[in-house]
């Protein structure tokens, strides 16, 4: 099922590229800007406008909270009859430390708020949450997309083997923006999208 967008776009393929292409520009603004770290982390509202600014210009539903039951890969992330809730019990998580962090990263992705695009939202979100309580920030291109995928599933009943595999790649240097354009290009690769490279460097032979 193609998506209703503001591109009037019906072909999937096409859809995919051009909101690969729009939403990294937009993550790029969002960097360059000040304004992600302008924004609260941890919180709902944070989430909801890394969401809106990164896909405003392509859906209708931009930080909006869904209104219908998604899943993926057989699993079903959290019914729209508990959302709100959810998403409320996981704003009250603690985030002092890295493993507290990635709980709380855990929880949203189980909750999956939007139509489309959480994980690249929510990826952002965490590690605003990591620079601005541990002064810390994910290597995404240190993170091989296999490894991260396969935790993330098995992170709804275990969390040591995400954790471990987003520690490896923590670094301080958290206002880079080589980090962080790399970051956005590795966060896409995992969804498969890749057409548009935002990084000079290619992702270490994995495409």
């Amino acid at each position: 099922m193609i998506l209703e967008n503001k591109l009037n776009i019906q072909d999937a393929i096409l859809l995919a590229k051009e909101e690969e292409r729009i939403s990294k520009q937009k993550a790029v603004q969002l960097f360059e800007s000040g304004m992600l770290d302008s924004l609260e982390a941890g919180t709902v509202e944070t989430l909801k406008a890394i969401h809106k600014y990164l896909f405003e210009d392509i859906y209708f539903f931009a930080g909006k909270i869904r209104n219908v039951d998604i899943s993926k890969r057989n699993f079903r992330f959290a019914p729209v009859m508990y959302l709100t809730p959810a998403l409320e019990n996981i704003e009250k998580m603690p985030q002092s430390t890295f493993d507290e962090i990635i709980e709380k990263y855990v929880e949203m992705n189980v909750a999956h708020p939007f139509r489309e695009g959480n994980g690249r939202a929510t990826r952002i979100w965490l590690d605003l949450i990591l620079k601005k309580n541990i002064n810390v920030v994910i290597d995404w291109s240190k993170v091989d997309k296999e490894d991260y995928l396969l935790a993330m599933e098995r992170s709804v009943v275990r969390d040591i083997e995400i954790k471990h595999v987003l520690k490896k790649a923590l670094t301080n240097d958290i206002n880079s923006r080589e980090v962080f354009m790399k970051g956005i290009d590795h966060s896409y690769y995992y969804e498969g999208y890749y057409t548009h490279i935002l990084s000079d460097e290619n992702f270490g032979g994995q495409l």
